[in-house]
């Protein structure tokens, strides 16, 4: 009777009090939700008035929304292994995509994942959907802290046939543990709920992570026949992305009534987020992501590139509805979940901070004095720095073409209070903060060559 008082007690304050720590009898389920190529305004929730997300609007209600987040990259490898490790990509080995090719190396096996975080604290792990980290068996999700992997290990692939999506030559990729199977026909938003689904019903009685990284709106855009008719009047290519991002909603919906059918809901973690913005490439219509005001889409550091919609829910211990103005990244999810789920911190340097005093409170201030993007390596590589209102971008691209760029723009400052559009560059009239944030890329380069021997 008495053990039984000192767990009751122990949950309630950790309910009330989230800055104690979660004190329930079984740490919490972890549900990471990765959607891909999702635009930065694209949820009904985050002001889209021609989208219909009923259940990520619903999470939003039962949890907290981030205006601020920001991927870890603007592409799709290099986001993933910086949410992954809590690591910036280059930091962690991946400064842009990797090979859909099999036989090709991707994330470093060094590197440490939620995965495996959370394996070591006695976590059933599980990968579904797409990987896009390495494809030999030592780089691809069972190498990589998971217990259980459904999914395809490219960039792409055609939801039907499970063929790589991109260029010849044709090539199937459709892995579960690390063995080809095929499943001709199926869709395969519809193969991901129920190959998660399973895993929740087989680990009911232990806690699990499952990241889900959904290869949903990427191209090719197959929206299912009911939201095809739901959104015929829109006109292309809005109408084929309406249809994709309606149809993951759905599903996403299906797999929050997976867990509520088992009776976990009340005790999982649901974090959802996009890997960065909206493509604007041929094989996506060139478009149809809405980044609203911002500058840029995928494959940009641009807020458009950048700027993505988020959100996190945890019953009694995370607020519902509400917002959360602070500047964020994909790389705070590790160790974010690590605190949140009494998990010890990888001993490696990380450039994510937890977010669970921003979570707890909007009074809070965010983790970060400023934070450094790279995509790619060497002299030409993009980067961003962003400290306090200010935004820094080196050797620029705009993939949204709202403007152009020039020799003179090879240093680009914005301030994001003043011009949330990013579209003048005030470098010539702010040398001395040019200089202060190249400091801040120059020092963060430079602490990166010195852990790569200590890591």
């Amino acid at each position: 009777m008495k053990s039984a008082l000192v767990v009751l007690t122990l949950s309630v304050i950790g309910l009330l009090c989230p800055e104690v720590g979660l004190a329930a009898e079984r740490p919490p389920n972890v549900v990471l939700i990765y959607a891909d190529d999702l635009g930065t305004l694209d949820l009904n929730c985050y002001g889209s008035e021609d989208l219909a997300t009923p259940h990520l609007d619903g999470l939003a209600r039962r949890g907290v929304r981030f205006t601020q987040m920001y991927a870890p990259s603007a592409i799709c490898s290099a986001s993933r292994a910086g949410l992954l490790t809590g690591r910036a990509p280059l930091r962690a080995g991946v400064p842009s995509n990797a090979s859909s090719t099999q036989g090709h190396a991707g994330m470093p096996v060094e590197e440490v994942t939620i995965a495996e975080v959370l394996k070591s604290a006695g976590y059933a792990t599980a990968h579904i959907g797409k990987w896009h980290l390495g494809y030999t068996p030592a780089t691809m999700p069972r190498g990589q802290g998971f217990n259980y992997s459904f999914g395809h290990m490219g960039g792409c692939i055609d939801n039907y046939s499970h063929f790589f999506y991109w260029n010849g030559p044709n090539r199937h990729d459709l892995w579960r543990n690390g063995q080809e199977v095929w499943h001709d026909g199926e869709f395969f938003p519809d193969l991901m709920v129920r190959e998660a689904a399973s895993f929740i019903e087989n680990n009911k009685h232990q806690p699990f992570f499952i990241y889900w990284a959904i290869n949903v709106p990427h191209y090719p855009m197959q929206g299912t026949a009911k939201w095809r008719e739901h959104y015929r009047e829109l006109s292309m290519p809005r109408r084929a992305y309406a249809e994709f991002v309606s149809t993951m909603d759905e599903r996403i919906g299906q797999l929050l009534d997976a867990l509520d059918q088992q009776g976990l809901r009340d005790n999982t973690l649901v974090i959802f987020q996009s890997d960065h913005g909206h493509s604007t490439e041929s094989r996506g219509f060139f478009g149809g992501g809405n980044a609203g005001p911002y500058r840029g889409a995928k494959a940009c550091l641009f807020e458009g590139g950048l700027r993505v919609p988020a959100i996190v829910s945890l019953p009694g211990v995370v607020p519902e509805n509400e917002t959360r103005d602070q500047l964020a990244t994909g790389c705070d999810w590790l160790p974010t979940i690590a605190d949140l789920c009494g998990a010890e911190q990888p001993a490696k340097h990380l450039d994510g901070r937890s977010l669970r005093k921003v979570i707890a409170a909007d009074s809070a201030k965010s983790p970060h004095d400023s934070f450094v993007w790279q995509f790619g390596t060497g002299e030409g590589a993009q980067w961003a720095v962003r400290e306090g209102d200010w935004k820094l971008l080196g050797n620029p691209r705009d993939t949204s073409g709202k403007g152009t760029l020039t020799e003179a723009d090879t240093l680009f400052l914005a301030n994001l209070a003043e011009d949330e559009t990013e579209m003048t560059n005030l470098a010539e009239e702010h040398s001395q903060i040019v200089k202060r944030l190249q400091a801040i890329h120059s020092k963060w380069l430079a602490d990166i060559q010195a852990h790569e021997s200590k890591d």
